[in-house]
């Protein structure tokens, strides 16, 4: 029973960020919740009984999986893809969250933001897969690297490669953005 509880728990909390992972490789909100559903109900059914420090890798190594499953559906129908086609930047929405109401940016900030926005798209688009999948459980999903390493299924070095690249090519074609 208490298992039960912690492993709702532990989905409750982890849903929000891994939506946005989805929709972030899919590009489809749609989607993105299906393979969120895909996920979770494998985690449940397959390694619900695990020590609960063993959920979160095994969870966005399943996830990486049912993103990767519905890449290739969409392949097979002739769609391209990208891993990234929006960020949604730094205060995003949660899915069912509200917003609050806030001072409105004039114009020009909007212009620069929207034009940064699109240029760290478009960078992080131009990054190689591993790379990408390196960056975001890193970053965003701020997984450390033991973590990010079972998420991805490489090793802890090959995380530190991926990772490292991505930074240094984004760095490099982006500046100080």
């Amino acid at each position: 029973m208490e298992a039960s509880r912690e492993l709702q728990s532990f989905l409750r909390a982890v849903g929000p960020r891994a939506f946005r992972v989805a929709r972030l490789a899919l590009r489809h909100d749609q989607d993105a919740l299906d393979a969120l559903q895909e996920a979770m109900i494998k985690l449940v059914r397959r390694y619900g009984t695990r020590p609960a420090e063993e959920w979160p890798p095994l969870f966005y190594a399943i996830l990486r999986n049912c993103v990767r499953d519905q890449q290739r559906g969409r392949k097979s129908q002739n769609t391209i893809l990208s891993w990234f086609a929006r960020l949604t930047g730094a205060g995003a929405k949660e899915p069912g969250e509200q917003e609050l109401p806030a001072a409105a940016p004039g114009p020009l900030q909007e212009i620069e933001s929207d034009e940064r926005l699109r240029k760290l798209e478009r960078a992080i688009a131009a990054l190689p897969a591993r790379q990408q999948q390196a960056f975001l459980l890193r970053n965003i999903e701020e997984l450390d690297v033991s973590d990010t390493a079972a998420a991805m299924g490489c090793s802890e070095g090959s995380v530190k490669t991926h990772y490292s690249r991505a930074v240094h090519a984004l760095r490099e074609k982006l500046g100080d953005l």
